[in-house]
């Protein structure tokens, strides 16, 4: 599968720059439409690497071509074979188109400005609401020119240079240890838990929140789900950079470019495997897996309009297109998190009221009841706590996009490995401020609470009182962020 995938593209880079399966062009649909943030994540994205599935059958000839996933649980490294020619985005293959941003812009930016002319209506409206009412700032995003700074910002640019493209390599393509334990069976399984598709208490809700319009960029209101947060963006920083090479330049994972790396599609494959598992086991509890009521005909009739099939035409439909993977005929053959369909995990949300937290100006502070430490455990049956956290995001040239999660850590301490018994997570943000964002930059992650953190093991069958604090990761100079909101939830 790998040879043919490399096969179609280096078919789609043969391409010129006009055509719509070039390479390029394909990644730069993800930059114009892709949404994050939002209950769309996982229907979108499946329609995209479902197209583009089929656009790599046809260019390499393999009619039986079917799109790997990289199951990061179980394999905690990208696969040595990705290094390999056109699979990295560092081979030379790109050097004729990405060796330096003049290079890139000569060969993709007259052909892109073409296509931009070309626009409908509608999708110049969806465009707008996403904040690039022109061809120039959509360009700016690009190059990380930032109007505000009248500068370009490094780490906002979704171009990355050939040599830098991917920053983790053969000899060193396994991910950190913070990231690991972003995609480790705890937090995965704590992320196939949830009892509804979207819901308000983000804790319950398997997407992120729900919004107006795929393309809103996020506010105020944005929550992001456990596997959006946490496996998802996590992954993409650490293959492009983050926390290593702050403040940027990164590579492409990082940005709204980051198709341009062929592991992309491995990664979102597994995300769109991991909708699936969570899809049979909701059949297996005789609940619903869709939206109900007037929401699931707001969810299905959501119009995607940038999409490009397997012949190189351009679409459009709606995400209801999408809800079922055998649009593109596929299925999965099994990987981790098989393991909750069979055991037909219940939620415990609902049953258990939310623990609201006091906001302090070191953080925030909750007292945990003995019963529900007692009941930790994350296995079929038991209880696992969760932490709901709305911070703002700093917003600057140098802003962190990482934070770290701690729990009781003593007066002081501001960095911590992934095996502290104060780490309780780290919360990522996925690609650079939009131009749509307007003031309020806040946002809700959920970061589940492991039963080994330290306060836990200290309690002694007593209650908790856990003090919460949230710092930049990797040491950035960066006071830690003062919270607006924190809530304890059972899953």
């Amino acid at each position: 599968m790998l040879r043919s995938y490399a096969k179609g593209i280096a078919a789609m880079l043969r391409l010129p720059a006009e055509h719509p399966q070039n390479w390029f062009r394909n990644a730069f649909t993800h930059l114009m439409d892709c949404p994050h943030g939002n209950w769309w994540f996982f229907v979108w994205h499946r329609g995209y690497v479902g197209y583009f599935e089929q656009t790599i059958r046809a260019l390499s000839n393999d009619p039986d071509f079917a799109m790997p996933y990289w199951d990061w649980t179980q394999q905690p490294g990208i696969p040595e074979d990705m290094f390999n020619g056109v699979l990295t985005p560092t081979d030379r293959a790109y050097e004729p188109y990405t060796g330096n941003v003049a290079r890139f812009t000569s060969f993709i930016k007259p052909a892109l400005q073409a296509y931009w002319n070309g626009l409908n209506s509608a999708q110049r409206a969806q465009l707008n609401a996403r904040g690039y009412a022109t061809f120039d700032l959509l360009w700016d995003d690009v190059t990380g020119f930032s109007e505000s700074a009248h500068a370009v910002v490094p780490g906002n640019a979704a171009y990355a240079v050939t040599s830098g493209a991917r920053y983790l390599s053969r000899f060193n393509r396994g991910l950190d240890k913070k990231t690991a334990y972003g995609v480790s069976p705890f937090i995965v399984n704590a992320g196939l838990r949830p009892a509804s598709f979207n819901s308000p208490n983000i804790t319950l809700s398997f997407t992120s929140s729900k919004t107006a319009s795929h393309v809103m960029a996020p506010t105020a209101a944005t929550q992001f789900s456990i596997l959006e947060a946490m496996p998802h963006n996590k992954v993409h920083n650490c293959i492009g950079g983050v926390g290593a090479i702050d403040p940027g330049p990164y590579g492409n994972m990082t940005n709204f470019l980051s198709p341009l790396d062929p592991i992309f599609y491995l990664h979102h494959a597994n995300m769109d495997r991991l909708w699936d598992v969570w899809t049979r086991k909701q059949i297996a509890l005789g609940q619903p897996y869709l939206p109900t009521g007037p929401d699931l005909q707001t969810l299905a009739n959501e119009p995607f309009l940038f999409y490009v099939n397997s012949s190189g035409q351009y679409i459009s439909g709606n995400a209801g297109d999408y809800f079922d993977a055998t649009a593109f005929s596929y299925d999965y053959q099994p990987g981790f998190g098989e393991k909750c369909v069979e055991e037909r995990h219940v939620s415990n949300v609902g049953k258990i009221s939310p623990l609201q937290a006091t906001i302090n100006a070191s953080g925030a502070s909750v007292v945990v009841p003995a019963p529900l430490i007692q009941g930790l455990g994350g296995e079929a049956g038991q209880t696992s706590l969760v932490a709901s956290i709305t911070l703002p995001r700093p917003d600057g040239a140098s802003a962190p996009r990482e934070f770290d999660v701690l729990i009781n850590a003593p007066e002081g301490v501001t960095q911590v490995d992934a095996d502290s018994p104060y780490y309780a997570g780290t919360i990522a943000f996925f690609g650079p401020m939009m131009h749509g964002m307007k003031m309020s930059n806040d946002a809700t992650f959920s970061v589940p609470l492991r039963k080994e953190l330290g306060v836990f093991s200290n309690a002694a069958g007593a209650s908790a009182t856990l003090n919460i604090k949230v710092v930049p990761s990797g040491g950035q100079r960066a006071p830690a962020l003062p919270l607006r909101d924190v809530s304890i939830n059972a899953l």
